[in-house]
């Protein structure tokens, strides 16, 4: 079974350099991909121990020190012909049988290599070159000259080749280096059938949208060197969404974390946010998906470090025993749960996309790529009035500018794209278009949930309303509270929390107020709480709830309608 490549490369690189002192490499930065703004620092390998042939374990081959000497002069210097003729010529002139036979079986692995690297085998060249090294690794020359010149000859030609094989797998793009092994086993099935399933209509709409930016995707993928088949993750991440939110506050495309973005040059303020812009978080998830490749050496692995973290893999990778090769599926069962889908996810929609028949899809034309042309516009407007003056449908301008957050122009010059032929049109009428102020924005303290408190007293405290505090808060339900729990409150400009004064009569009286015995009826409109409506009817939140059989947690809607009754004589309020 081949090794995988990265650790070949490692083991035979740091082979060729032991001779030379040691092996001090890095692993090598994918060719053309862009490095981000921060990109994440590789650890160089700590060098290995100095062992004996004897000593050397499979597939890692290692070689005694010698004096520090430049790699690539002897390597040039040692045309493969003339040592492999000689050792021919030599019929292997050890003593010891053994050690002759091993030689023969090393030289017969390597060419082995040659020929399956010619045939474009170049993963299995390099197994065989392992295997080339093994066996020469294990000839004792008991202080035959000759052969120990054979062995060292020998070694120097499986390094060379081992130097070749990675200088022209760096020089194709698409090769076996940066390309994506394709794997359908259990776990990959089992997400090709959740696609034919359950997410079968999830899958063909994110298809169709592809088409908007995958064209763009493929080509900057080109333009770094790197596979093709990464313009497919965003189907994985975001089902090609370019305003996707998840859970945790992965945002855009490419599902960046806002700190991962910053890295990556994805400005994030009051007007924009560059995740959601398809085009510059493209070129950021480049930049990090070649960041992680260097890092790692295989694509998976690096795969998985794009969705759970590079710290998490090479924490796992830190745990693993000794003879660890580095490979996604060794790696598998330590990582969290979401990256045991993800990785085998992107694995089973790119079975699907490149063999439909076979899975049973017909899958629908893509959409066609978005048009437009970039013009600078150097003040603040509503993109919707944009829209009217050049006679655009409703969300055009949002859907080609989606990072804008207010739907409006930044107050500093910002390059909005526009369809094609309207940039000159707009330049020509932009002082006509009214100005865009953004409103106050909305400051927060923090309430700590006290016993007995529910949403309703809270939001009655800080004059707001449930609604708005269910928001604010992300709560899933506005019926659980936690006694200590922290919850996110309105306040006012100044910095002190809205806190609501209590209603009083003289307040409530002059419109609205309800007298005794008397019946009205109110219908609840958006952001309305029941302390609001009790201090404009001139009663109390109890009455009300008394009135209308609602619970301390009973949420208002709008458009529901409250019976208001004058207050119970002898009633404090």
């Amino acid at each position: 079974m081949a090794l995988p490549t990265n650790a070949t490369a490692l083991a035979l690189l740091c082979a060729a350099a032991l001779w030379a002192g040691g092996c001090a490499s890095q692993p090598a930065v994918t060719p053309g991909a862009p490095a981000g703004p921060q990109p994440i620092a590789a650890p160089a390998p700590p060098a290995p121990p100095a062992a004996s042939a004897a000593e050397t374990p499979p597939g890692a081959p290692a070689a005694p020190a010698e004096a520090p000497v430049e790699i690539a002069e002897p390597l040039a210097e040692l045309p493969t012909e003339e040592v492999v003729d000689e050792l021919a010529a030599a019929e292997v002139a050890a003593d010891d049988s053994e050690s002759a036979a091993l030689l023969q079986q090393s030289l017969a692995a390597f060419e082995e290599a040659q020929a399956l690297f010619e045939a474009g085998e170049s993963d299995f060249a390099l197994a065989a070159l392992d295997r080339a090294y093994e066996l020469m690794a294990r000839v004792q020359a008991n202080g035959d000259a000759l052969a120990a010149q054979e062995k060292e000859n020998l070694r120097l030609l499986i390094a060379r080749r081992v130097v070749e094989i990675h200088a022209a797998r760096r020089r194709l793009v698409g090769d076996a280096e940066r390309s994506i092994p394709r794997v359908v086993n259990a776990e990959v099935e089992r997400e090709i059938r959740s696609f034919q399933g359950p997410e079968r209509a999830f899958f063909l709409d994110a298809y169709r949208r592809s088409g908007r930016y995958r064209p763009m995707i493929v080509a900057r993928l080109q333009e770094a060197g790197l596979p093709e088949a990464l313009s497919w993750l965003p189907l994985v991440e975001s089902g090609f969404k370019d305003r996707a939110l998840s859970s945790a506050r992965a945002l855009g495309l490419w599902q960046f974390i806002a700190s991962t973005g910053y890295r990556y040059g994805l400005e994030r303020n009051e007007w924009v946010d560059e995740r959601m812009d398809p085009w510059k978080a493209t070129e950021g998830a480049i930049g990090y998906l070649g960041d992680l490749h260097a890092l790692l050496g295989d694509w998976l692995t690096a795969l998985a470090a794009y969705n759970c973290g590079e710290q998490n893999v090479l924490r796992q990778i830190g745990r693993q025993p000794e003879g660890y090769f580095d490979q996604f599926w060794d790696l598998y069962e330590r990582l969290p749960r979401e990256t045991r889908r993800y990785v085998p996810r992107f694995l089973a929609t790119l079975a699907i996309v490149e063999d439909p028949g076979k899975y049973g899809f017909a899958l629908p034309e893509p959409a066609p790529p978005l048009a437009f042309e970039t013009v600078e516009i150097a003040r603040s407007t509503r993109l919707d009035a944009i829209e009217r003056q050049l006679g655009l449908a409703a969300g055009t301008l949002q859907e080609l500018n989606p990072e804008l957050r207010r739907a409006a122009t930044p107050r500093s010059a910002y390059p909005l794209r526009v369809p094609p032929e309207m940039g000159v049109p707009l330049l020509a009428s932009l002082e006509s278009l009214p100005a865009y102020t953004p409103p106050p924005r909305v400051e927060q303290a923090t309430h700590r949930v006290r016993s007995g408190e529910t949403l309703s007293s809270i939001a009655a405290r800080y004059g707001t309303s449930v609604e708005s505090l269910v928001r604010m808060n992300r709560l899933r339900s506005a019926h659980r509270l936690s006694v200590g729990q922290r919850l996110a409150v309105p306040v006012r400009s100044g910095g002190a929390p809205e806190r609501a004064e209590r209603p009083t009569a003289a307040a409530a009286e002059p419109a609205l107020a309800v007298g005794a015995g008397e019946t009205r009826e109110h219908v609840v409109r958006s952001g309305e709480s029941l302390w609001q409506i009790a201090g404009r009817y001139g009663t109390t939140v109890e009455q009300l709830r008394r009135d209308n059989r609602l619970g301390r947690s009973s949420v208002l809607r709008p458009g529901q309608t409250l019976v208001i009754r004058g207050a119970d004589s002898g009633r404090s309020r």
